[in-house]
């Protein structure tokens, strides 16, 4: 399944399924425009065939079966127990993906005719935080609690998608310490 998922075109195919959307492979090849047609049909067909992907529905257009998909998002993500079995050369394979589909969206979104990144609260801060344990524990629920808030939203007419990424990581190492008696003999 990590394999599946840590794919740049796969993720954004993900994503553009997420929020209880139904689309075609075209509606699909419509949304990822710099995907050419044959790669976005090839993953949706890998997506579906491991069940990531499931039909929505069928019908007949000019004689051809044209299937809607749904995402079943409780198989699109790594659980907790799935990350901790992954390897370092997982993680960093994982990561390049993301960026990956991340840069490729984002390509995407300023493409368009009439992207406004002011006007639609585009942001892509970054900032060191200071934590130990708790403070890290505390921020990660607050962030979890605020998105899951927000995660069944369903799609209305004053409501658009939007991609949140979060990247949280250490950026040095915890000091090592030494006592006064390993300092002082």
């Amino acid at each position: 399944m990590l394999d599946l998922l840590l794919h740049p075109v796969r993720l954004r195919i993900v994503h553009a399924m997420s929020g209880g959307r139904t689309r075609t492979t075209s509606d699909l090849c419509a949304s990822l425009p710099g995907v050419p047609k044959t790669t976005v049909y090839r993953h949706v067909g890998l997506l579906a065939e491991a069940g990531l992907l499931e039909v929505a529905g069928e019908q007949r257009v000019h004689g051809a079966v044209e299937r809607r998909y749904r995402l079943r998002r409780e198989r699109a993500a790594i659980d907790g127990d799935a990350a901790a079995s992954m390897s370092l050369e997982d993680h960093r394979h994982g990561f390049a993906a993301a960026m990956a589909a991340l840069l490729a969206e984002f390509n995407a979104y300023l493409d368009r005719e009439h992207a406004d990144p002011t006007a639609d609260s585009v942001s892509y801060r970054q900032g060191p935080l200071w934590l130990n344990r708790e403070e890290l524990a505390e921020l990660i629920s607050e962030v979890r609690s605020a998105i899951l808030s927000k995660r069944d939203n369903e799609p209305a007419p004053d409501r658009r998608p939007h991609l949140l990424s979060t990247i949280l990581f250490p950026t040095e190492e915890l000091p090592q310490h030494t006592t006064d008696e390993q300092t002082h003999p």
